[in-house]
């Protein structure tokens, strides 16, 4: 596995890293090719977080996680992932390892699975349709605010009217999501 670390208003020792891409590692097993980890670490507010990102062919899956200590938040970002491959093992199995789910014995002897979840149905409750004009991003945040939603989706004038999202994000500001074809 490919790792790359950013480090958040925070100098971690060279530990932390190790223990990271030790415990990140354990997720390779799911994939069948080689996948790319992104961890991020930072402090807000005396809280340790961890976000972590992994990318394999066209699947990603992320997690993040905040607590008192930077070892335990590590833990928790990774077993959340692993109880998001369980939680969603039947519609990943055709992008993940046949034998990804098999319970085997770990060198340290007890295995870090999480216990198996149902699976929930994807049930869609309602559909929207509306014309989507194109507008300047600057537009598109005015319209989503005024509608008083959390994201708006628009097709982006100054990307020759290509689909975008905007949407607000948890710590102040806005997020863009453009496709990038």
């Amino acid at each position: 596995m490919k790792f790359a670390f950013t480090d958040k208003k925070v100098t971690l020792p060279k530990y932390v890293h190790a223990y990271a891409e030790k415990k990140v590692g354990k997720l390779e097993r799911y994939f069948p090719t080689e996948p790319e980890a992104s961890v991020v670490f930072g402090v807000e507010k005396d809280r340790n977080q961890v976000e972590v990102t992994v990318r394999a062919g066209g699947t990603i899956l992320r997690a993040s996680e905040s607590t008192s200590d930077m070892l335990a938040s590590i833990d928790a970002a990774v077993a959340d992932m692993e109880r998001q491959l369980r939680k969603n093992k039947a519609r990943l199995e055709k992008r993940l390892r046949k034998d990804a789910f098999v319970r085997s014995a770990e060198p340290e002897g007890v295995t870090s699975f999480v216990p198996e979840e149902p699976e929930e149905e994807f049930t869609i409750v309602r559909t929207k349709r509306f014309p989507m004009k194109p507008m300047r991003v600057e537009e598109a945040i005015l319209q989503m605010n005024l509608v008083g939603h959390t994201f708006f989706a628009f097709r982006n004038e100054d990307a020759d009217g290509a689909f975008a999202v905007v949407y607000k994000r948890r710590n102040g500001g806005y997020g863009l999501i453009e496709d990038e074809g």
